[in-house]
Order: C-alpha cells, then structure tokens, then sequence
C-alpha cells in the first residue's frame, strides 16, 4: 500500500507517519520509484503498536524507540524483551514518605515477593512504584489498605496467569515478534481494562454500602 492508504487504514495522520520514518521507529518502505515507496501489513501492524505506545501508555518517543528495538533484536531472549517493554512503559515515581515508611515499605513488598515466590529483578521500576506507593500510604496513616496486599496480589496473579496463557498462544500469532508485540499491548489495555472494571465495581459496590452512609453532620448523604 501507498503511504496515503497506510494513513487512511491506521488513522495516522501522513506527516506523523513521516516522522516515525525519521526518527527510525517505522522501518521504510520499499522503493517502488525514486519518490515511491509501498508499505505492507508489517508495517500496519508496527504503526498501531507505535500508537499504542504513545497514545494510550503515554510513553516518549524515546522509549518507544527502546521497546521496538529491543523487539527487533536478533540476540534477546522473548522474555528480555518484554522486561525491555515493561520498563520503557512503567513511570518511575518518587512520592511523598518518611525514610520509615519507605525502609517498612521495601521490607514487606520483598516479603510479598518471596511469599508468592515472584522472580522480578531488583531494579524493576514497577518494584519501586509499589514500594513508593505502600511507604506513601503509611506516611498518610493509611495502613488497613495497605493490609490487603497479600489480597491483591493473589487476585492480580490470577488474571495475570490469564493474560499471559492467552497472548502467548493466540490463534495464527505463534511467532516471537507477534507475541512479543501480543504481550506489550496487552499489558497496555490490560491495565486499561482492570483500572476501569476496578472503578465501575467500585461505584457499584459503594452505592450499594454508603449511600446511605452518614456524613459528619449525622445526615445520610
């Protein structure tokens, strides 16, 4: 296909397309002319993956540069490159703790860790942002949540299970590019997917309990 209809399938605007192009994100097309070139379903494929990327997980160019050449490498292992993708995709977070809260914070999310017998790296950004989060949630006096992690966690390796029984084995993606790609996006709209069944069941089940909940001048609300 022509850049035009490559436009037109993807809703990617030409000019943005062109700057993929340039900053080496989309590999080229091939040369049907001088100023010709022709685009395949390949390209489809890495355009909407690009888009995911940016769009939807708000990662900077420069690290969606990351994440596809970790995919196209030749020497990583499928399992390299999807720790590559999780940690272009996963923000660092500093929050607001006490040095406390932050040693209590690290002593129980590696106590987590070893009792579900997780193997995760001690640099993953996604460690940190759990550890930042419990320590924040203990300087704000806020323990009960954090006594639902063991909770949680049991409940997020279910469907993580889940996820990855379904990208790895999708019907006619068999390759490692294609679940390599499979489990990127899928860790994309998979965190899209949980925040907001998460919230709708939240509103649901709070309707259901507080509606009729006093509020601090003794009224219900």
């Amino acid at each position: 296909m022509r850049i035009a209809e490559l436009s037109r399938i993807s809703g990617v605007p030409v000019p943005t397309i062109k700057y993929y192009l340039r900053e080496n994100l989309l590999p080229p097309g091939e040369l049907t002319s001088p100023n010709q070139a022709s685009y395949s379903e390949a390209h489809l494929r890495r355009l909407r993956l690009i888009r995911a990327l940016v769009d939807l997980a708000q990662v900077p160019v420069a690290r969606v540069r990351e994440v596809l050449e970790g995919l196209d490498s030749d020497t990583m292992s499928l399992h390299e490159k999807i720790g590559r993708a999780h940690r272009a995709i996963t923000p660092q977070r500093q929050l607001t703790s006490t040095s406390d809260a932050r040693e209590a914070a690290t002593a129980q999310a590696n106590a987590l860790l070893e009792s579900h017998g997780w193997s995760v790296e001690p640099d993953a950004p996604a460690l940190n942002t759990l550890i930042e989060t419990i320590a924040a949630l203990r300087t704000l006096q806020q323990d009960h949540l954090v006594s639902f992690l063991d909770s949680y966690a049991t409940a997020v390796e279910k469907f993580t299970e889940l996820e990855v029984a379904a990208v790895t084995s999708p019907p006619g993606h068999t390759t490692p590019d294609h679940i390599a790609e499979s489990v990127i996006l899928g860790t994309i709209l998979g965190e899209t997917l949980i925040s907001s069944l998460r919230l709708l069941s939240q509103e649901s089940i709070s309707a259901k309990t507080l509606a009729n909940h006093p509020t601090k001048d003794g009224a219900a609300d």
